[in-house]
């Protein structure tokens, strides 16, 4: 395993990690790719406990479906799903990490104030450019992930003439952006099935180290995502050995932190990968 310890600011506070985690998602959203129309209306946090026991480091909302050619939701929409269920998580698990999935400025802040200490933005600030001063000004960790367009037009043919470097160039540009304007915990994340054909993703995962030259903490997502279900032929709801599969491998190859529907796999794929060490 080829890991580095990484810090950043959890509650304003520097907080190390000196293995790799995993982040469990929760999605309060009626058309995820894969959780469905689950009711979290009233079993949140159930299911962020059921996480936390499990070995999840983080607690990753979200309101917003991004899945491909998803609806874009105003604000209001995506914060009337979210409003009260991080500070009801907080409350309850106080030592709890929550991430807020979000690409709004405006929902980034609101739920900074519920308890939210990380902000994953998929959109590396070009939907909302506030959100990069709601980190500022909050001293949040903000996940800077790689998208090529946006959530409903991304797979319309995307095309890189040499994906790693563009994702290299592109990562270091915008790390050099956030940095001018004070966001310090910056953490990477290639962007796995955003803008990226079958054989992107896989040309990404089998160089993933290469983006280590960043010196950044790296995130990886592609828990039951088409890349692992068209590669083994399966639906998402029968994708979990492939998701393992691929989520060893990626820590094998330096990712830091596994973004993961199934918590208690992840957790111990990493036991194992430590092994190695």
């Amino acid at each position: 395993m080829s890991f580095k310890p990484f810090t950043i600011l959890i509650d304003k506070t520097p907080r190390t990690f000196t293995k790799p985690v995993v982040m469990g998602i929760l999605n309060i959203t009626p058309d995820s790719f894969y959780d469905g129309p689950v009711n979290l209306k009233t079993d949140f946090l159930h299911r962020a406990e059921s996480m936390l026991k499990e070995g999840a480091a983080i607690i990753d909302m979200g309101g917003q479906s991004t899945r491909p050619g998803a609806e874009r939701l105003s604000v209001d929409e995506e914060w009337s799903r979210i409003a009260g269920k991080i500070e009801a998580i907080r409350k309850e698990f106080p030592e709890s990490i929550v991430s807020i999935d979000t690409f709004y400025g405006t929902i980034a802040e609101r739920a900074a104030n519920e308890g939210a200490q990380i902000i994953n933005d998929v959109s590396a600030g070009s939907i909302d450019p506030s959100i990069i001063q709601v980190a500022s000004n909050l001293r949040l960790p903000y996940v800077l992930m790689h998208m090529q367009g946006e959530p409903q037009t991304m797979q319309n043919n995307p095309q890189y003439s040499d994906i790693i470097q563009e994702e290299i160039l592109f990562l270091s540009e915008k790390i050099n952006e956030l940095t001018a304007q004070d966001v310090n915990d910056i953490i990477i994340d290639p962007g796995f099935g955003f803008g990226k054909t079958q054989e992107h993703n896989f040309e990404l995962l089998q160089n993933l180290g290469a983006l280590k030259i960043l010196e950044r903490p790296i995130l990886v997502g592609v828990s039951r995502k088409k890349m692992i279900q068209r590669a083994i032929e399966k639906e998402a709801q029968e994708a979990l050995n492939g998701t393992t599969a691929a989520n060893t491998i990626a820590a094998l190859k330096g990712a830091s932190i596994l973004r993961v529907h199934d918590v208690a796999a992840a957790a111990d794929a990493l036991a194992i990968v430590r092994q190695l060490t």
